[in-house]
């Protein structure tokens, strides 16, 4: 007679202590597993509502201004550091890892209008109502020493916006005009203008750093060469637009923050129509930043909400509210891209997760395995309609929510009323008009 032993392996399944997980073994042979999809399709459905559960993208509120903040400038060495400018002329820099303020100045009379950092770091230039633009120092003055600017210039109008160069000692301001200064000099090297109106805000491109952007009140948005000293073209839209920001990571794409609720991703070769339309606000856009992987962006609009934009969808992917939250003026997206900072009217500066339901600290390795594998199931069963309907679920201030209501019956009743036209004319007479050609008047070059 023959007998066969089994033997076995005690590492394979037996527990070196108590406190470790029992080992299962498992045949990974998919014809093994008919019931793999009906799993994972739960497992997703289980991490997706996790994923609600756990959204509590609110930090902290930094307190001390004692009116409405009216800009915030990042400091581009130091991760931790913010600085803000409110509307009685009062600038503050903070400490985002204890969260309170280490420095305060009153750097002018009336708003502070504009504010950047220089891009080594070491100081930081303003602009105000008084008409000055000044230059100070990052680090706090010595024992005894005053508080005095580095170095002031005395303008002839009022300077609303300040941008600076990414390689070079130059900067820029507008206000009638776009203004380049020499750090060392007290007059501009050279002033560009196109048109008659006040210019709300100038950005210098951070790729192609000869570049620099502005938008004005009458409703245009401008391209200058800074090696040419003049405007190359721009292009003029429905309504006004507030603010642009340009794309960290793709030189040609800028997108812009307008008055009619939207925002607008161009690409600066081809202004004749926006490359995507972003359309969820339900009052102006005031503020607009990039994330630093370029791959989404955050506004801040008059509607007291802050929401965030991948670029490629003309849909929010989230938004975010609080009880007391005003009018958001200014917004910024911290540096290592976790974070967001919005100032608002009612003198707060609040501190958000990028990622609502992110977990901030150290993550175990099992963890973080966990975490990848749910992220996956998300991205592999997101068009399924109930998995969807969750995801894109949000709670919203009734305010904004109803105001969201009134304009989808105002959209359907132009679509409509476009259509009738349309059926009841000439072939041809009517013609159709992309969503995204529709709010371009002209581009001049």
């Amino acid at each position: 007679m023959r007998v066969k032993v089994l033997s076995r392996n005690p590492d394979d399944y037996v527990r070196e202590t108590k406190l470790d997980l029992q080992r299962v073994p498992r045949n990974y042979d998919p014809v093994l597993h008919p019931f793999e999809v009906p799993r994972e399709y739960t497992r997703a459905l289980n991490a997706t509502k996790l994923e609600r559960v756990f959204a509590k993208p609110f930090l902290s509120s930094l307190d001390g201004h004692r009116d409405g903040v009216n800009c915030m400038a990042k400091h581009p060495k130091s991760l931790s550091t913010v600085l803000s400018g409110a509307c009685d002329g009062e600038v503050k820099i903070w400490n985002l890892t204890k969260r309170q303020c280490i420095r305060t100045i009153q750097a002018h009379e009336g708003f502070v209008r504009g504010m950047c950092a220089r891009f080594c770091g070491t100081s930081f230039f303003t602009v105000g109502d008084d008409k000055t633009v000044k230059q100070w120092k990052m680090e706090s003055p010595e024992y005894g020493e005053e508080e005095e600017p580095i170095h002031m210039i005395l303008g002839k109008t009022v300077y609303t916006g300040i941008d600076h160069h990414w390689k070079e000692a130059v900067f820029a301001t507008c206000g009638q005009q776009v203004d380049i200064w020499d750090e060392q000099r007290t007059s501009p090297m050279c002033s560009l203008t196109w048109g008659f109106d006040s210019i709300s805000s100038v950005k210098f491109n951070p790729i192609e750093t000869y570049l620099l952007g502005s938008c004005a009140s009458d409703r245009n948005i401008v391209l200058y060469d800074m090696r040419k000293s003049t405007p190359l073209k721009k292009v003029i839209l429905n309504m006004r637009t507030n603010t642009i920001c340009w794309n960290p990571m793709e030189a040609f794409i800028f997108t812009a923050a307008n008055e009619d609720y939207n925002l607008y991703t161009f690409d600066m070769r081809y202004l004749e129509s926006p490359v995507m339309v972003h359309m969820d606000h339900v009052s102006a856009v005031l503020d607009v930043d990039y994330s630093p992987t370029g791959k989404e962006f955050v506004s801040a609009s008059f509607d007291k909400s802050v929401r965030i934009f991948p670029v490629e969808k003309g849909h929010s992917r989230e938004v975010y509210h609080t009880k007391r939250m005003q009018h958001v003026i200014t917004v910024k997206w911290t540096s290592d891209s976790k974070y967001i900072l919005c100032g608002s009217d009612e003198m707060n500066i609040r501190l958000w997760k990028a990622n609502a339901s992110e977990k901030l600290g150290v993550l175990a390795p099992r963890e973080k395995a966990a975490m990848n594998y749910n992220q996956k199931l998300k991205e592999k069963f997101q068009h399924h309609p109930k998995i969807r309907r969750i995801a894109r679920h949000r709670h919203l201030p009734k305010s904004i929510f109803c105001q969201i209501k009134e304009q989808r019956i105002m959209r359907e009743a132009r679509r409509r009323k476009e259509l009738n036209r349309r059926k009841h004319s000439k072939p041809g007479s009517v013609p159709v008009v992309s969503e995204k050609k529709k709010h371009i008047v002209a581009v001049v070059k």
